[in-house]
């Protein structure tokens, strides 16, 4: 290999007279990335034939390469190498992202690696034509095998009859609630709840009935009277991590509230995301009460949102007909390269292993927050927490406050079902490339608030 090779050429920017060569290797690295030379998922020399290159010590690089992979620059995977990271809105636009709940990099697992192997393997033993032309159904027998496989440890054994893979969580949402319930029709829900579901209610004329809550959600005596008084279509919650607040709903209140949803005889719509970031879950609504529960899982908050898959579980297989119907009026198919690779992952061990590693990293970057504000809220494994705020603090403060510090955050106005009534800020902990640039962030939030106490 010399510096004209694809993967070598971005030696070329290091500028020796610029301070240490160490530091002069990252800064070209970086320079190399946001001028597009590299992109996400390339692979970068050995750390042995980069020293050899450029005349320097082993040593040299290796601590170079090691600082690009505290600033988020480059993942590794023992085994298999380094590769350039993804980008993140802190590196591009100087501002940090704590706004968007997404799994953190996968610790020790490199995923563009991962998914140039899959997609390759894929392709070799595919017919492109037959991939990429229409698939409309609920998924093939194999798609909802694996999907089983993946639920098992919340749902147990389900039939595959029950199964449908659709693109995302969203499109799930409204095809469930299509089905459940007609405009006009309550949905009850928490005071702050999932924006998407909002805005999917929204689009389809429900009636957004908030009942108030504890520490594990629903107030049991106050669901079972909402239930008399508004005789409502359906429930829907996130019970594990919950969305925004980041408890969790125990097994005793699962069973509580599914016999309260039986006793007035209505749906429950079980949003679950984040369910498989725990080992063990616990036991999903839709295993506590499968009769009357649609549960609704998706990849992206465990594994990776490129993937646009998500699997719906209904009540019974007639009940997931008229849920395969709404699908394709909706979206028609989920994207069949990205399902492909899903099913494969799963099949073949692949989502486990990166499953443990996003468990791995969310724990550390979990760890940091606690260090740092030590009054938010949230498990070990979550990815997001909640940090309630001041009195008197309205969104448009905090939202200027973390502007002015390069922070993107969302407070408790975005979750809100009618008024306000706990004043909060949810801070996602998976977007920042690195727990460096996640501890820095997170140092921000603890100063403006103090600042400003």
């Amino acid at each position: 290999m010399n510096l004209d090779h694809p993967s070598a050429r971005w030696l070329k920017r290091v500028k020796r007279d610029a301070g240490p060569v160490y530091q002069a290797l990252v800064d070209a690295l970086a320079t190399a990335i946001r001028d597009g030379e590299l992109q996400q998922g390339d692979q970068l020399p050995p750390q042995r034939t980069v020293a050899a290159l450029l005349g320097v010590d082993f040593t040299t690089v290796t601590r170079a390469y090691g600082l690009a992979r505290t600033r988020g620059l480059v993942a590794g995977a023992v085994g298999r190498g380094t590769f350039v990271g993804a980008p993140t809105v802190d590196e591009d636009a100087g501002v940090v992202d704590l706004s968007m709940n997404l799994p953190p990099p996968p610790y020790g697992v490199s995923l563009a690696g991962l998914l140039k192997d899959t997609t390759r393997a894929i392709l070799d033993h595919s017919d492109p034509a037959v991939l990429m032309s229409y698939h409309a159904g609920p998924g093939t027998l194999g798609q909802r095998a694996a999907a089983a496989a993946w639920l098992a440890p919340c749902l147990g054994e389900v039939a595959l009859d029950r199964i449908l893979v659709c693109a995302g969580a969203q499109t799930g949402l409204a095809a469930v609630l299509a089905v459940v319930t007609r405009p006009g029709d309550a949905l009850i829900v928490e005071p702050l709840t999932y924006p998407g579901l909002i805005a999917v209610a929204a689009r389809q004329g429900l009636r957004l009935v908030p009942c108030p809550v504890d520490g594990e959600g629903f107030a049991p005596e106050a669901l079972e009277r909402l239930c008399a008084v508004e005789r409502p279509a359906a429930l829907y919650l996130v019970p594990t991590a919950r969305n925004p607040t980041a408890t969790t709903m125990g097994l005793e209140r699962r069973r509580t509230v599914a016999a309260i949803a039986a006793r007035a005889d209505v749906a429950i719509v079980e949003d679950d995301p984040y369910s498989r970031l725990f080992d063990p879950p616990l036991p999903a609504l839709a295993s506590v009460a499968p009769e009357r529960t649609w549960h609704v899982a998706t990849l992206s908050k465990c594994l990776s949102p490129g993937l646009r898959t998500a699997f719906v579980v209904a009540p019974d297989a007639m009940a997931a007909e008229r849920v395969g119907a709404a699908l394709r009026a909706l979206s028609l198919m989920p994207a069949p390269l990205m399902t492909a690779v899903a099913t494969r992952w799963i099949r073949e061990g692949a989502a486990e292993t990166l499953l443990a590693g996003v468990r791995t990293e969310a724990r550390a970057r979990r760890a940091i927050a606690a260090g740092i504000l030590p009054g938010a809220q949230g498990a070990a494994g979550s990815v997001h927490v909640w940090l309630d705020l001041p009195e008197g603090w309205p969104p448009e403060k905090l939202h200027g406050l973390a502007r002015g510090r390069g922070l993107a955050l969302v407070a408790a106005d975005a979750f809100a079902v009618g008024p306000v009534t706990r004043n909060g800020v949810r801070i996602s902990l998976g977007g920042p490339g690195s727990r460096a640039v996640l501890t820095g962030a997170l140092n921000s939030v603890a100063a403006m608030l103090a600042e400003t106490a």
